[in-house]
């Protein structure tokens, strides 16, 4: 076995007002204030009643950064389809769905990134969201949208 690696101690600059040593030999699950990357800028008084454009995002964030050419697939709403659950909005690891008052509005593909899990999530049949190639414009997609499934019968 290898011998311990010697700690090293370092000061973790002030985040919120404190300041604590910490380990820079930490293991790949442990995360020490000020190794995170904050969103919002600390300034911003509301978060929950401000729309997700007009808060305030630090300059760190991938929210002023253009992201969505590292797609190949990307979701397609339909809005005749749609409920409104909302399960796309909750589960999309992005932020990309846009939703005013619990009601669908589209899809941010500034930062969609085509992860899928909008379209596994979603419940209706045949989805309100579906999966197609980048290069299919929305037009296409509606177009060529899923039938609903049949259940075989018992």
């Amino acid at each position: 076995m290898a011998k311990e690696r010697e700690k090293i101690q370092r000061e973790v600059p002030k985040l919120g007002g404190h300041s604590k040593p910490a380990l820079i030999n930490q293991g790949w699950d442990e995360v020490e204030a000020g190794a995170v990357v904050h969103t919002f800028e600390p300034n911003i008084e509301d978060t929950v009643n401000v729309q997700v454009e007009d808060r305030s995002y630090s300059p760190t964030s991938s929210m002023n950064k253009y992201v969505g050419d590292w797609r190949s697939v990307k979701p397609v709403y339909n809005s005749n389809i749609c409920i409104d659950c909302q399960n796309c909005w909750v589960y999309c690891p992005d932020s990309s769905i846009i939703s005013r008052e619990q009601r669908m509005q589209g899809i941010d593909y500034n930062h969609c990134k085509g992860c899928g899990i909008c379209a596994d999530v979603c419940p209706t049949n045949p989805k309100s969201l579906v999966m197609f190639e980048e290069v299919t414009t929305i037009e296409e997609a509606i177009n060529k949208w899923p039938q609903k499934e049949k259940r075989a019968k018992k």
